[in-house]
């Protein structure tokens, strides 16, 4: 195996065949290269992906999106999914409180006005917290407006520092800034880089009134991202290997690079190595980072996720955060799962050290009764299923100096490129920022082999 296309072409490979792989792929075979992706799983879409449970099709875990994420926005158009993956007409998401006497609803949401007043009203009315902490709200977020998201010290301070200093009580942190954070970081404020989540609440809430509106499918991710991202890499002409380890990248003597792949080999100008960080590690070349051991100092964070399956229906919304109890966000996962009788609920964890290797009975133990708690027409439904999936390095760890841990796209080695949400995109670990790293890396690539291409953000790559 030598590659593909004519000889004179211009040969790519891709190794990883997430969300970060299929968009290099894409990117470079546009530019008119041949492209040939590797895949070590049986299927494309990396850590968002579904798979089937007797006659259920399950999420591995429930994946969002903002209106804001212009990347996996791009993503979906490129692929012919934006239709099945839907955005709000207008942010609301409804908040569940139980830590007082009885349940109490408030919502986060949004109207038509300029930033910030498209926040103001939803703010004055939201119940969870008192008048002085939503006037100090709005203070803490004209602040973060007036961040310079290039400043490199802003790495360094943890979130729940900076909000302290900025008249941020506890309860505010738990009921807002922790509400949303903890759902995009997968870290609590205390855990996370400033920098990271200055970006986060400047690009979602804070520069279009829209930016914040939240999209999810209403098909399993597996028809998004293996599926339809197959059939566009075959209308692109990618050669996809799947079930495929790569073993070993080494120079050619005469340039370029050998991709060693169960016993034969791939050679291309160009290889973009789209995994994660430990595995990149693994296969990097001497020589193509100047200190490739920060890679491994990236550190990872858990994401759990419960799944339970009612015989009757239990919740009236698509969806709904908590607040006084240990469930973080729950959706209504009936619909996308092929269910007909009954009703599905997900229940995803962020920042789960504490519960992610709890057997499955003391999950139950612990999430149903809060279920019920949360939900009173759980408390007479008979549970049909319960399960988990557990993703134990769903993301990086986006600690306070993570930022100068993060690699460019380039590396030192010529035609060698990086990608991988993990990656200095600017962005935390979200489909957004896998789907960035890829767009990086393709555009990296092609200038050095200058080739003219357009970044599809309108951005420079």
């Amino acid at each position: 195996m030598t590659g593909a296309g004519d000889p004179g072409q211009a040969r790519a490979v891709v190794v990883g065949g997430g969300l970060a792989g299929v968009t290099a792929a894409l990117r470079l075979a546009d530019a008119g290269l041949a492209v040939t992706l590797v895949e070590g799983r049986p299927r494309l879409g990396g850590l968002a992906f579904s798979f089937t449970r007797g006659d259920l099709t399950v999420d591995n875990g429930q994946h969002v999106y903002l209106r804001c994420c212009t990347a996996y926005r791009w993503f979906l158009d490129r692929v012919e999914g934006t239709a099945l993956a839907p955005l709000q007409d207008r942010l609301d998401v409804p908040v569940l409180d139980v830590a007082g006497d009885r349940p109490r609803l408030g919502r986060i949401r949004r109207n038509a006005l300029p930033v910030p007043l498209h926040l103001a009203a939803g703010l004055a009315r939201y119940p969870h917290l008192s008048l002085a902490e939503r006037a100090s709200v709005g203070r803490a977020a004209l602040a973060l407006r007036n961040l310079d998201l290039e400043d490199p010290a802003l790495d360094e301070v943890d979130f729940a520092t900076w909000l302290h200093r900025h008249g941020q009580s506890p309860r505010t942190v738990e009921a807002l800034w922790d509400l949303v954070g903890v759902a995009t970081l997968n870290a609590t404020a205390e855990q996370s880089s400033l920098a990271l989540a200055a970006k986060v609440f400047t690009t979602g809430l804070l520069t279009e009134p829209g930016a914040a509106d939240i999209g999810w499918a209403r098909v399993p991710l597996g028809e998004l991202h293996d599926t339809l991202a197959a059939k566009a890499l075959a209308a692109a002409g990618v050669r996809t290997e799947l079930r495929t380890r790569v073993s070993d990248i080494s120079r050619r003597p005469e340039g370029g690079w050998r991709v060693a792949l169960d016993g034969e080999s791939v050679e291309a100008e160009t290889v973009v190595l789209a995994v994660a960080q430990r595995e990149a590690h693994a296969l990097l070349p001497d020589g193509a980072l100047a200190d490739p051991g920060r890679l491994l100092a990236i550190g990872t964070a858990p994401i759990l996720n419960v799944h339970v399956v009612y015989d009757r229906k239990v919740l009236r919304r698509p969806f709904f955060a908590a607040l006084g109890s240990p469930v973080q966000w729950v959706f209504d996962r009936t619909g996308t799962s092929g269910l007909t009788d009954g009703q599905y609920l997900a229940l995803s964890q962020s920042a789960a050290q504490d519960d992610i290797e709890l057997p499955v009975a003391r999950l139950r133990e612990r999430y149903l009764p809060e279920l019920e708690r949360l939900l009173p027409a759980a408390r007479g439904a008979g549970v049909r299923d319960f399960f988990v999936t557990r993703e134990r390095t769903a993301t990086f760890a986006p600690a306070p100096g993570v930022g100068r841990l993060r690699p460019a796209a380039r590396t030192d080695a010529p035609g060698l490129f990086l990608a991988g949400s993990w990656t200095a995109t600017g962005w935390p670990a979200t489909m957004e920022g896998a789907v960035r790293s890829g767009l990086n890396a393709a555009g990296a690539a092609l200038t050095e082999l200058g080739r003219p291409h357009g970044h599809p953000l309108g951005e420079a790559a």
